[in-house]
């Protein structure tokens, strides 16, 4: 049986009888995905990640009944991983470190000679404002299409475009130029 099926059997059953052994079924199929997502849009703080998860799946849990599969369960829960994220934030009220035009201005590519360690790439990623973030995790890390994207996020698909362009400038610039700080690259 394919995925989506199976998902639907499991959905089915867990509505059918509220029974533990469905929930526990798609909780750990989908789970480690949506952790992931969360973790990243999180700026890999692994408390507020694991926090934000439990939030989206009693969501999920409560809103069940009423979806509708137009799209697949896993774009369904990660919307919503998105926004317990974008509530979580707002609650939390952090501020940005940078805004949009604080982005810098990228002069030259990565070298193709340096080696690009995965925890400078993560760092990186957690420096950017939060809706480039969400965008470029979406899109190069969940391999989600622009539409798919503008759908979850509510923008446009030329917004989404947009915000991915600068994110990967911005971290190409970061991944570039590590020993920076912001304000380095502003007096420039």
């Amino acid at each position: 049986m394919n995925p989506a099926g199976d998902d639907r059997e499991l959905v089915r059953a867990y509505l059918r009888a509220r029974t533990e052994n469905a929930f526990r079924a798609l909780y750990r199929r989908h789970a480690p995905v949506m952790y992931r997502l969360i973790l990243r849009l999180a700026g890999g703080d692994p408390e507020d990640a694991e926090e934000i998860l439990q939030i989206a799946w009693i969501r999920a849990a409560e809103r069940l009944e009423d979806f509708r599969w137009d799209s697949s369960l896993r774009s369904w829960l990660t919307g919503i991983a998105l926004n317990c994220h974008r509530e979580a934030r707002k609650k939390l009220r952090r501020t940005e470190s940078i805004g949009a035009e604080d982005l810098p201005d990228v002069r030259s590519l990565r070298s193709p000679h340096r080696e690009i360690h995965p925890i400078d790439l993560e760092r990186a990623i957690a420096r950017l404002p939060s809706g480039y973030r969400e965008v470029l995790i979406l899109h190069d890390v969940e391999g989600y299409t622009h539409e798919e994207i503008g759908r979850l996020m509510g923008i446009h698909n030329g917004t989404s475009k947009s915000q991915l362009s600068r994110a990967r400038r911005a971290v190409r610039s970061w991944l570039d130029h590590p020993e920076e700080s912001i304000d380095e690259r502003r007096a420039l």
